[in-house]
This record gives structure tokens, sequence and C-alpha cells, in this order.
């Protein structure tokens, strides 16, 4: 069974930082790229950022120079720091597990974890 289970999401001021966490859960971390993803109600899921088996990062524009994903394939996490946050970071954040071969899409899903930026 997998399992992806975010947490570090919260309440926090604009400019402030705020570490997600994804622990992952049965299947091999490390032979999967990962990503993390946003939504907010109304709106369409966007990428925010990802990390390829090797570490490669990738970063919506918008977000680059603020987060830095990363992973730790010894303990299963994927992680996304956000710095400098601003209003419109304000969403659901849901971290995706292991591309579908050939495809775009993630394989599995977590159960997302709010962030809230206020003003």
């Amino acid at each position: 069974q997998v399992d992806l289970v975010e947490s570090g999401g919260g309440s926090v001021q604009a400019g402030g930082s705020l570490k997600l966490s994804c622990a992952a859960a049965g299947f091999v971390f490390s032979d999967c790229d990962m990503a993390w993803y946003r939504q907010v109600p109304g709106k369409e899921r966007e990428l925010v950022s990802s990390i390829q088996r090797d570490g490669t990062p990738k970063y919506l524009d918008s977000v680059k120079d603020r987060f830095t994903i990363s992973r730790d394939n010894l303990k299963n996490t994927l992680y996304l720091q956000l710095n400098n946050l601003t209003t419109e970071d304000t969403a659901v954040y849901r971290c995706a597990a292991c591309l579908v071969a050939r495809t775009s899409r993630y394989a599995w899903w977590g159960q997302g974890i709010q962030v809230t930026v206020s003003s």
C-alpha cells in the first residue's frame, strides 16, 4: 500500500517561511520522480516543483528563488522549503510520486496540506 503523508503546512504572514514534508511508503522512493502541486478552489492544479531521481529540480517560474525542493532517499521523504511567501502562495499543497511511463502524470498522490499566507 502506497502512502504519501504531507506535513508542515499552516498559516503564516507574508514574507514568512514554511517547510513541507511528504513521508512516503509502499514503493521504492529512490526510483521515483517526485513533485509538489498546489491547488486553489476554482483554479486548475499547478505544478510547483518536481525533482528527478537524480536530484535535478524544476520550478514554476513564480516560485523560483523562493522555494527549494529536496529529497532524502534514506528517509523516504520529500521536502519543499517555502520562503518569502506571498498571499498568492495560499493553496492546498500535495505531493505526487512516480511519473507514469511516457506521460506527465504521477501515479500516487498525498491528501494535501493547507498553506495560508496572510497579508
